[in-house]
Order: structure tokens, then C-alpha cells, then sequence
């Protein structure tokens, strides 16, 4: 049910720029650090230590993501990975056939993920699986106007209700639904948006995002009748959110300053509590929260001191 730092890009594959770790430099009203309220665990496929991305998890513990850069010699590559008890670890290569790169960025608790492909033209095509065999294209009307096609699944619900986005000819997002049974598309809007990002769905139907509006990038709640509900991190310079639970957490990542200057920091937004920054102490660059369970595990990855990315795992 969670979702990645899935950018509107071709293919969003490059690390944050290591900067200093550090408290952000927000305003005294600023939310709390619950960094200290978590475990946190470094998880990495051996296939590629240096680059690591953990995108979403269930509610039975298995975690979505990915290995590679997406540089030459070092692709995309998909994989479920059973949450590690003591030092075992239990990789599943999920990779949709004959593709060059493959990201799993959601799951639900009924064997289905949710993705992207890439081919050999560079085109991200959005896919579905069911148990980890019967693997499907689903790219939403008009995504194939752009050149290369951006098309991409990121999460998914135990109703079979799929969300992502595509891009227009312009780059700008265009949220959207996909019914998995009924093979039908929907949209996503947000009054007054020129871009729509949608990024995670939770069994009750809600949807969370991010959106750009009037050079602004924030994050959303849209609940299942409709009401929507606007996140911004106090004092970030764009909030965007890529999880989302059953009880409406949801998480994300915001950042701070423009350009070089950026730094990019974890987060939680719970209602009636708000937002708290989610750090990994381990994370000398940025740390990005990706999905969240019912439990409130976490999941997504940090970049460390070597400049290498690495999945991260935070337990309450």
C-alpha cells in the first residue's frame, strides 16, 4: 500500500545529494522529531549493495522494492523481500518479462503488486501481478501521446484498486485509479492543480498524492467521499507523499531549501496529531519515507555517508 520517491520522471532513479545530517531549520513551531520512536534496520539485496530502495509493505510483513541505479551495468530490478527475522533474508526476483528495468512499488496483502516496466525505447509502462506469475501491462489512456511514455503504477488496495499517474506531452502528472477486475481507468484531480501525482490507496479508498499548484508542491488526502485534505510540512519547500494506511497515516517526504541547498527529510501525518519528522540515524544525506502498514512499520531508504542508497525498515 505504499508507494516510493516516485518523481514525475522518465525514470526516477538517481540519489539524493549527500548533505549534512542535521535537525532542518524550520520555524520554533516546527513539528517533532519521532525519529527516536522507531527501530530502524538497513536492508540491502546483495545483488547490488550500493543501491537499495524500499517502496512499500503489508500488512503480513512483505516489502516491495528495487535494486540498481538504472545507470549502464547497473538496472532496475524488482524484488518482495520477507521481513528479516535475526540475519535471514528472503529475496524474490519479480521483474515483468523481457523488460530492461522493473520497479515494484506496491503490494497489497492478496499477492498483488504494482509497478513499472521499462522497455528497450525507454518508455515506463505501468503493470500488475497476481502472485507473482500472471503479469499485465495497464498504461492509462492517453500516456502513450508523450515520447518516451511516463506511466506508472505505485500502489494498490485489497480490492484490486490500482493508483499512479502519467504524463502529458507538457511533463505535467495526471493522477488516475485502475480497477484491476474491471480493467476500467478513473481520475484523480485536485481543483486547481496543473500536476497530479497519485501515489497510494488504503482499503478505505483513500487516496494520497502530491499535486503542484501555482509553482507549489504539496501533498493530499482524498478520502473516499470526496473531502480532501491538504498537507504541507511547516516551512518545507515541497511536501510530497507516497504511503498510506488504513487509519489514514499518512508518509512522505518534504525538503528544505532549493537547488544544491536541499535537504530532504522523512515524515508522518497521523490526523488529529499531525506531521513528525522520520529520520534514519544512519542517513548522512537524505532519508525518504515510502509505504506504511497497519502496524505503522515503515519502509523506504536513506543515503549514507559513501553516497550509496539503502533500504530502510523502521519499526514502532
Amino acid at each position: 500500500m505504499g508507494t516510493r520517491r516516485r518523481i514525475a520522471a522518465a525514470l526516477a532513479t538517481s540519489a539524493l545529494g549527500a548533505v549534512a545530517f542535521a535537525a532542518p531549520a524550520l520555524a520554533a513551531t516546527a513539528p517533532p522529531d519521532g525519529s527516536n520512536n522507531y527501530a530502524f534496520r538497513t536492508l540491502d539485496n546483495s545483488k547490488d549493495p550500493t543501491f537499495n530502495q524500499l517502496l512499500g509493505i503489508n500488512n503480513n510483513g512483505l516489502i516491495s522494492g528495487y535494486f540498481g541505479a538504472g545507470t549502464k551495468g547497473h538496472p532496475n530490478k524488482g524484488y518482495l523481500l520477507h521481513q528479516p527475522y535475526g540475519s535471514q533474508q528472503s529475496y524474490i526476483n519479480e521483474n515483468f518479462p523481457h523488460s530492461e528495468q522493473t520497479q515494484v512499488t506496491g503490494l497489497n496483502d492478496n499477492g498483488v503488486t504494482v509497478g513499472f516496466w521499462v522497455d528497450e525505447n525507454g518508455n515506463n509502462n505501468g503493470f500488475y501481478a497476481i502472485n507473482h506469475k500472471r503479469f499485465t501491462t495497464a498504461n492509462a489512456p492517453g500516456s502513450g501521446e508523450a515520447k518516451p511514455r511516463v506511466d506508472q503504477l505505485l500502489g494498490v488496495n485489497d480490492s484490486g484498486i490500482a493508483v499512479g499517474f502519467y504524463n502529458d506531452t507538457k511533463g505535467n502528472a495526471h493522477g488516475y485509479t485502475y480497477n484491476i477486475a474491471r480493467h476500467r481507468f478513473g481520475s484523480v484531480k485536485v481543483p486547481g492543480a496543473t500536476s497530479v501525482t497519485a501515489t497510494a490507496i488504503n482499503n478505505l479508498n483513500d487516496i494520497a498524492g502530491f499535486e503542484t499548484n501555482s509553482g507549489n508542491t504539496v501533498s493530499f488526502l482524498r478520502e473516499s467521499n470526496g473531502k480532501l485534505i491538504t498537507l504541507s510540512f511547516p516551512g518545507a519547500s515541497a511536501t510530497q507523499a507516497f504511503g498510506v494506511n488504513d487509519g489514514d497515516e499518512v508518509v512522505g517526504a518534504y525538503m528544505v531549501g532549493t537547488g544544491n541547498n536541499a535537504q530532504t527529510f522523512g515524515f508522518a501525518w497521523t490526523p488529529g496529531f499531525g506531521f513528525q519528522t522520520v529520520n534514519d540515524p544512519n542517513g548522512v544525506g537524505a532519508t525518504t519515507i515510502n509505504g506504511v502498514n497497519d502496524r505503522g512499520q515503515l519502509v523506504g531508504f536513506y543515503t549514507g555517508g559513501d553516497g550509496n542508497v539503502h533500504g530502510l525498515l523502521a519499526t514502532p
